[in-house]
């Protein structure tokens, strides 16, 4: 019973729309009326700024680890309900039943996921978004190159075969909710953030 608690608890802290709670709450406005009108941190931050930005890209992060963390203290080396855990925080922020099933693109929440699960593995892909981030401007690049860069480490370093596919699923959300950044991109319309 306990782990289903743990994945329908996850699925509900991944859902709370913290970009949606700071711009309103903070700024009184729905970031879902301005800019991509994307409730995500990259939103918040090229609509509102940097402390809000920021703020919101780390409360994402946390719930996607909160999660995992609660599994390991409560369920310590059941690998399944981990990364079904995480699954469930991801899939929350990409269809939030607050926002009625619509949501960000996961990159941040992921991010927590697998800091958690795997650092090795999310430093590689941290590192790849920098990179592609500073070399194009594009926020959406740098998260697209990551949820790739982490696949890909997963069949270099040593991984669970269920955290394995964990990450091709979670590259795989990401990468269908940057299809309107892809199209943008080819148009040469896709804004950059100034994350100075």
């Amino acid at each position: 019973m306990i782990d289903l608690l743990l994945i329908v608890a996850s699925y509900f802290i991944g859902a709370i729309p913290f970009g949606v709670i700071i711009s309103r709450k903070f700024y009184g406005v729905d970031i879902r009326t301005v800019g991509s009108r994307n409730p995500g941190a990259t939103n918040v931050w090229r609509t509102l700024g940097a402390k809000p930005g920021a703020a919101t890209l780390a409360l994402d992060a946390l719930k996607g680890a909160a999660g995992i963390v609660a599994c390991r203290f409560l369920l310590p080396g059941v690998l399944g309900v981990q990364v079904a855990c995480g699954v469930a925080a991801i899939i929350g922020h990409n269809w939030s039943v607050f926002l009625k099933g619509s949501g960000g693109k996961g990159v941040a929440t992921s991010a927590g996921v697998f800091i958690a699960l795997m650092p090795a593995h999310a430093a590689i892909a941290i590192a790849v978004f920098l990179v592609f981030f500073r070399t194009t401007g594009h926020v959406s690049v740098g998260s697209m190159a990551a949820a790739v860069a982490l696949a890909a480490a997963t069949f270099v370093l040593k991984t669970p075969d269920l955290y394995r596919a964990l990450v091709v699923l979670a590259a795989i959300m990401v990468l269908v909710k940057h299809v309107p950044n892809m199209r943008r991109l080819s148009r040469g319309e896709e804004p950059k953030v100034n994350f100075k």
